[in-house]
């Protein structure tokens, strides 16, 4: 699963392979901004401390329902 943090005004950070090379790649609204070699150089496009990083949780199963509140017999 690919890490990538998200931040403000449509910015978006994630690991790429450029030229054999691993870089951070900054996105904003989809489009790529710069491939950064180091966090340093991710810094200058946008602030760090307002990144999150995104984590994607696996999907629930049918059988893993949440089963329908009934009212107990007793309560009638």
């Amino acid at each position: 699963m690919e890490r990538r943090w998200v931040g403000l005004d449509g910015y978006e950070v994630m690991g790429a392979v450029r030229a054999g090379r691993q870089v951070l790649r900054v996105r904003r609204h989809g489009w790529v901004v710069a491939d950064c070699s180091s966090v340093a150089e991710v810094a200058g496009y946008v602030d760090l401390a307002d990144l999150c990083e995104v984590i994607e949780l696996p999907a629930r199963r049918d059988s893993e329902r949440i089963a329908e509140a009934q009212t107990s017999s007793h309560h009638r």
